[in-house]
């Protein structure tokens, strides 16, 4: 008789441990909420255009493509990536473009337009964040932390002090480069895992290797298709994925996860994998005395990451300036990082970034038009800001922000929607609206996060961005499978 498994949750994390127990034999229920599986990451199609909802820039191609590996399958017969070269077009305030490329030498020329020190140094960086990515692809993408043992062990603590963990991103950078632009451009790594370049840790610095070494890729018929992917492998592989299907309850008894409770009925196992927010779960799902070791207080005291407005515009032109991915950067960069994390308010003057699918696929628009996911910064919920009131004034100020860049025209968009940090915390419960778990911020909630495995409860497992090891579509599809593999190796 095959062992059972139900998990909560069909993001990138859920569809992972998912796809990775049914391929080693485990009957898996697959539980989501929403009507359709993805998590954060939702298709919106409306008067011909087709649109993102959700994680776009995609990177380490080789973590997803595991996931078909250990199936025996090939992931181009489900989805095909394709290279994006150059990577990223970074615009600022003074009109300087710097478009990200693969090409050092081109990097260089183009960073010596305005600070050739800053070129001249640009090797040195890379080489910096290389090795730095190789140390964390050997002590913490690739493994589990479940014991103090594993947190302490010789290895892992030389490592660890070999990535610098009390020193910011931003200091680091700043030992390489001087110019404004430059630090701007290194410095919003960090955003992608919801923090602050003045706080989080200098090992963020290697996602500089990840995207100019490792790639940027789109995905033909949108991003989405990873979602669409891993669901018809999932199923294949003999997963029941049910959508539509909120757990009430997760069933414990004497210390041990017996199932969960849903409107539909109450899903038995013994293993269950809690594929939303680690602090979601335990708030929501979890009575207080089955955890004490994840109660109330401890949740209020993690600082939730960054979150953000979303609008999604379909304009009838093109925008020759916008590349797949393009980012237009304030004049001055620190002061949205103090807006959202100290005053907790939409920034005055955010970052924008704007995703452009339709730049690479044409059928993503209708002809002569633009398909816009169009990103700004935003804090978390908090009682100082009021989506219901604010995210009108804000989006505003997004808009009148591109039109000086000459990107305007969207408000006679044939399609405009926003999303907010109310919106993901409705409809994906993420804690507070964030949307990529807690920040790291802090070495703390960088390198020693809420474990994979419940500290109270036997048979309790947690995957996503605020559980090991971290945020952003790549690596909680590592945290998916990781688990999946040790529980169906090791219990």
């Amino acid at each position: 008789m095959k062992q059972k498994a139900v998990i909560i949750g069909a993001g990138f994390g859920g569809l992972s441990s998912a796809v990775t127990l049914a391929a080693k034999g485990w009957a898996v229920t697959l539980l989501e909420r929403q009507s359709h599986p993805g998590g954060k990451l939702q298709r919106i199609e409306e008067a011909g255009y087709t649109f993102d909802r959700g994680p776009s820039t995609i990177t380490m191609p080789h973590v997803f493509r595991s996931l078909y590996e250990q199936a025996g399958a090939r992931m181009e017969d489900y989805v095909q990536l394709y290279e994006l070269e150059p990577r990223t077009r970074n615009v600022f305030a003074d009109g300087t473009v710097v478009d990200f490329s693969r090409d050092n030498e081109y990097m260089q020329e183009q960073l010596a337009v305005f600070s050739p020190g800053d070129a001249a140094s640009y090797p040195a960086f890379m080489a910096e964040a290389a090795l730095l990515y190789r140390l964390s692809e050997k002590q913490f993408l690739n493994r589990l932390l479940l014991s103090w043992k594993d947190k302490i062990s010789p290895a892992l603590v030389r490592d660890l002090l070999r990535v610098r963990p009390f020193l910011s991103l931003q200091s680091l950078l700043q030992r390489y480069f001087r110019h404004p632009h430059t630090l701007a451009m290194m410095g919003r790594y960090a955003t992608y895992v919801g923090s602050s370049p003045y706080k989080a840790p200098a090992i963020f610095a290697m996602l500089g290797h990840v995207e100019s070494q490792g790639g940027v890729f789109g995905v033909r018929g949108g991003t989405y298709k990873l979602v669409e992917g891993l669901v018809t492998l999932a199923k294949q592989l003999g997963v029941q994925v049910i959508t539509g299907t909120e757990v009430t309850q997760i069933s414990v008894v004497n210390g041990r996860v017996e199932g969960v409770d849903t409107a539909k009925g109450f899903y038995e196992a013994r293993t269950v994998i809690a594929g939303g927010d680690v602090l979601s779960i335990n708030r929501m799902l979890l009575p207080q005395e089955t955890r004490p070791g994840m109660s109330d207080r401890r949740i209020s005291a993690y600082e939730p990451s960054l979150s953000g407005l979303v609008t999604l515009a379909g304009v009838r032109r093109k925008y020759t300036r916008l590349l797949h991915h393009t980012v237009f950067f304030p004049e001055q960069y620190e002061p949205e990082f103090k807006d959202i994390f100290v005053r907790k308010r939409p920034p005055q003057h955010p970052t924008i970034y704007i995703c452009h699918s339709g730049y690479s696929e044409r059928k993503m628009a209708p002809e002569g038009g633009s398909n816009l996911f169009i990103l700004a910064n935003a804090p978390y919920l908090s009682h100082a800001t009021d989506w219901s009131q604010d995210s009108e004034a804000y989006g505003e100020r997004v808009l009148e922000m591109l039109a000086g860049h000459g990107i305007d025209g969207i408000r006679q968009a044939e399609v405009l929607r926003r999303y907010t940090p109310q919106n993901i915390a409705d409809d994906t419960l993420a804690h507070r609206g964030a949307i990529y778990g807690i920040s790291s911020n802090s070495v703390r909630q960088t390198f020693f996060r809420p474990g994979n495995r419940s500290a109270d409860i036997k048979g309790l497992w947690y995957v996503g961005g605020t559980t090991h090891p971290g945020g952003g579509t790549p690596v909680v599809s590592l945290s998916g499978r990781l688990v999946g593999e040790y529980i169906a190796d090791y219990t």
